[in-house]
């Protein structure tokens, strides 16, 4: 539900992006065999990240740290090509009153180690749960200001180190 309105967000700005949903993630990536040789019904994430100038991950928190299939889908994914020089940037969720502050600082940590550029200004949403209304949306004002504001840093942060135009002519 904080995906849509991150993507919303930067679609307002005209900027394109690809949406990755590790809910979608091909069954048979699971097999012990995918370490060795990824299956081809992977090569469309490959293939997204690859081709981004830049990363937005929204993560929730799981007794203090990232889910494990984020972990897993990172494992997966080309090295070095899949983030080296590559702009990242986080947003948290979490019920718990940190917003998800420990796995985005692992993610961090994970990101420099493979050279990506961390983008400094996260977002942290504590207490998720009270943060939407009962259509999935995220009713507090001043969070959906802090999200733009983060766009909008960002889009400029990748535009810089990228050397590239991402904000669509309107």
């Amino acid at each position: 539900m904080v995906s849509k309105h991150v993507e919303e967000i930067y679609r307002e700005l005209g900027v394109h992006l690809t949406t990755l949903d590790l809910a979608n993630l091909p069954p048979e990536i699971f097999d012990t065999k995918s370490y060795d040789v990824a299956p081809d019904s992977f090569a469309p994430f490959q293939e997204a990240i690859t081709a981004a100038h830049g990363l937005v991950i929204v993560t929730p928190e799981y007794n203090g740290g990232m889910p494990g299939i984020l972990k897993y889908f990172i494992d997966m994914l080309e090295f070095p090509v899949s983030f080296e020089h590559r702009p990242v940037c986080f947003v948290g969720v979490s019920k718990g009153v940190w917003g998800a502050l420990r796995p985005i600082e692992q993610l961090q940590q994970i990101y420099g180690y493979r050279n990506g550029y961390n983008y400094p200004e996260r977002v942290f949403m504590p207490g998720i749960d009270k943060l939407l209304d009962d259509n999935g949306r995220l009713k507090d004002g001043s969070l959906i200001d802090r999200l733009k504001k983060q766009a909008i840093g960002y889009v400029d942060f990748v535009e810089r180190i990228k050397g590239v135009k991402l904000r669509s002519q309107s």
